[in-house]
């Protein structure tokens, strides 16, 4: 007897429909899985076996084939057991072979007491089986039943045991569709536990530059001796954000659900993600990669900030490799038997040392560093990369007159409200173009909306001859000056947005 089983499996960012025929047939007992299953997949023959019988069900002592169709495409992971379970009950007439199979997709991990588990990507999933003709219901495990509402178009049923399943499609059982309102939970506030920029005493020009490139999108890369505060601006970035909107939120949970990163308590990301990897991190765990490749901590970043301490550290190779996702915002992977895409749009913000002691420029500890040494020592990050960072700032040592202080400073909610202002401006400029921010405009929106005053552009053209700038670095000094108008809610650029955007172009050491 024939049983096919809708599923469905996710290469790269997206879903992709699986049929899982199931074949039992008379002969010596035999259990095979073909369709280019992995080694997860093929293991799941003894996980299903064991399930069955612990559910109360027969194992047939039959010839059964289980074909994962199309053929061609290479399957992994051990999504596949629920549906395969389900399609060696079907076959041996143990739950209805017709009826709500014939509409209904199946997905899930089984474990050997036959309680279902959850398995990653159930969104990309979700949202290819909410477009396919012909499905109208989803059974998902329970602890995926939250993620797998967030889309529209489908019942989703969640399970806990494959007996329960068995007892629904038998209509033995009744199951309630799950749903969930994901706006409501984009609404919620989840900044309590979040760090604030008014802990942060003095260095009022770093978080000057910090909110200007918060407002535009633009990435900053911060120059400092130990101790002077970099890391710690870094961190409170994402405080000072614009609040996601629902499809950033569903484009970040998407991710992190492929990734298998997604927390069991949280269905939707609503705050943007900060990741910071650790120096001696590989190009394929930043950029993205593998067998069968999977996000990288760029895509990890995504809508939030990739922070890379120490950035000289890092290998010239994994720097180098950021350039192409930084002017993209876009990575693609190539395999023999496909390329992957993931989304990489991210802000960078890189944090270093002036010299290998730390201490070059330092008014008060003196440097220990031959000129040698510095020289080979920055010369670790090349042109072509800084010419993509739009801000770069020297951040001074924290006098203690500012850290004894009693002065309020700024609450990084106060930041955001002026943030969000901007960015509502160039939602407005920018509206039907695709892009949302300042550091996303290409050389048609640039000549379009960064048309600077003739004074201003009189200067421009005085710093483009003086410093010897790049044409990228001239279009991206447009766009910060067109994010500090913004902010300044003016209509055209004038002469002391230019001046400050000039400001950020180098530190005195690149």
């Amino acid at each position: 007897m024939l049983a096919i089983i809708n599923s469905c499996t996710v290469y790269g960012m997206f879903g992709h429909p699986i049929q899982v025929e199931v074949d039992v047939s008379n002969g010596l007992p035999n259990f095979d899985i073909v369709g280019l299953p992995d080694t997860s997949v093929k293991e799941s023959k003894e996980r299903v076996r064991t399930a069955i019988k612990n559910s109360g069900f027969k194992f047939p002592m039959s010839r059964i084939t289980v074909n994962l169709a199309p053929a061609d495409l290479k399957k992994e992971g051990p999504l596949f057991d629920l549906p395969i379970a389900v399609g060696i009950l079907s076959a041996t007439g143990q739950i209805p072979r017709q009826g709500k199979l014939r509409n209904t997709a199946i997905v899930g991990e089984l474990s050997l007491d036959g309680k279902v588990r959850p398995v990653p990507g159930i969104l990309a999933i979700a949202d290819i089986l909410s477009q396919t003709k012909g499905l109208d219901s989803f059974i998902v495990p329970e602890e995926n039943a939250c993620e797998a509402a967030l889309i529209k178009g489908l019942a989703v049923y969640p399970v806990t045991r494959l007996k329960d399943l068995a007892a629904f499609l038998g209509g033995e059982e009744d199951l309630l569709p799950f749903a969930v309102d994901a706006e409501a939970l984009l609404k919620e506030d989840h900044c309590e536990h979040l760090c604030d920029m008014a802990e942060v005493k003095g260095q009022q020009g770093v978080k000057r530059a910090l909110e200007i490139a918060a407002a535009g999108g633009h990435n900053v890369l911060l120059v400092g001796s130990p101790g002077s505060g970099k890391t710690m601006l870094a961190r409170r970035l994402p405080t000072i954000l614009p609040s996601l909107t629902l499809e950033e939120s569903l484009e970040i949970t998407r991710i992190y659900s492929i990734a298998g990163l997604l927390s069991r308590d949280q269905s939707l990301i609503t705050t943007r993600p900060f990741r910071a990897p650790h120096h001696s991190a590989s190009a394929a765990s930043l950029i993205g990669g593998g067998r069968i490749p999977h996000p990288g901590e760029i895509s990890l970043a995504c809508h939030g900030v990739l922070f890379l301490d120490e950035m000289l550290e890092y290998h010239k190779g994994i720097l180098e490799a950021l350039r192409q996702p930084l002017e993209d915002k876009l990575v693609t992977i190539a395999r023999v038997e496909a390329a992957y895409s993931f989304p990489a749009k991210f802000q960078l913000v890189g944090a270093l040392n002036p010299c290998p002691c730390g201490f070059f420029g330092d008014p008060v500890k003196e440097c220990t560093c031959t000129p040698h040494q510095i020289q080979k020592y920055l010369g670790r990050i090349s042109g072509p990369l800084l010419d993509r960072i739009d801000i770069r700032f020297d951040v001074p040592r924290v006098e203690y007159k500012e850290l004894a202080s009693e002065i309020r400073c700024e609450t990084s909610a106060e930041i955001r409200q002026r943030v969000e202002n901007a960015r509502k401006i160039q939602g407005a400029r920018l509206a039907g173009t695709g892009l949302t921010c300042n550091a996303h405009m290409e050389r048609k929106q640039i000549q379009k909306y960064c048309q600077p005053s003739r004074e201003a552009k009189q200067l421009l053209q005085e710093a483009f001859q003086r410093l010897n700038l790049s044409a990228r670095s001239h279009d991206r000094i447009l766009k910060v000056a067109r994010t500090i108008a913004d902010l300044d809610q003016s209509e055209n650029i004038q002469l002391p947005h230019i001046a400050e955007a000039i400001q950020y172009r180098g530190s005195h050491l690149l």
